[in-house]
């Protein structure tokens, strides 16, 4: 499997893995840990997320460059990836209107 060839479709698939591994830690990871006993689920998944979260900061950096955004537009995609379906929310109303040409 390769990365996509822009930094666009990068920033947009790291950002749907990352809105991904925050609603899987929410939704079944935590409720492991406090419901059935099961902390490893916390950690793994936990880490995955810590993981993609950086990545995401990271690949946001040559996006924001590139299309010149304000520190508005750069605070919206790092408020959207803490936020539960943030990321989401940000590839469909911001990302994805840009890859069209």
């Amino acid at each position: 499997m390769t990365l996509p060839a822009t930094p666009l479709a990068r920033l947009r698939l790291i950002g749907l893995l990352e809105g991904s591994s925050f609603l899987v830690l929410l939704l079944i990871a935590m409720p492991l840990k406090y419901l059935a006993g099961q902390p490893l689920a916390v950690r793994a998944v936990g880490m995955a997320h810590g993981v993609l979260f950086l990545v995401y900061l990271l690949a946001l950096v040559p996006v924001a460059l590139d299309r010149r955004w304000g520190w508005k537009t750069c605070a919206l995609a790092m408020l959207a990836s803490v936020l539960p379906a943030g990321p989401f929310i940000f590839d469909t109303r911001v990302l994805r209107p840009l890859e069209k040409p």
